[in-house]
């Protein structure tokens, strides 16, 4: 059984924007290329609350935060960065 990660993607999602597919793409690829399993979750910046950042964001191995600014709330995607910062947590961002 392979290991399987949890990767939160913090960015509004639009399935529209193929810079969001690719970011998608890229989880996927990177797990096969290590041999496990990547399951995605998008959390839109607008529901990154002060009182449950921390504890929504402890559920994940890794945080990658998306593309396409602007977000709807640049506080929720600040919250996030500083969560992964603060506590070396894996993280991508562009």
């Amino acid at each position: 059984m392979k290991r399987t990660v949890r990767i939160a993607i913090v960015a509004d999602y639009n399935p529209k924007n193929k810079y969001h597919v690719a970011t998608e793409q890229s989880v996927a690829h990177s797990a096969e290329a290590l041999g496990i399993a990547a399951n995605t979750h998008w959390i839109d910046t607008d529901t990154i609350e002060v009182e449950s950042a921390e504890a929504r964001l402890a559920q994940y191995d890794g945080i990658w935060c998306g593309t396409s600014r602007p977000d709807r709330s640049m506080e929720g995607a600040l919250r996030a960065i500083r969560f992964a910062r603060e506590r070396g947590w894996p993280f991508v961002g562009i």
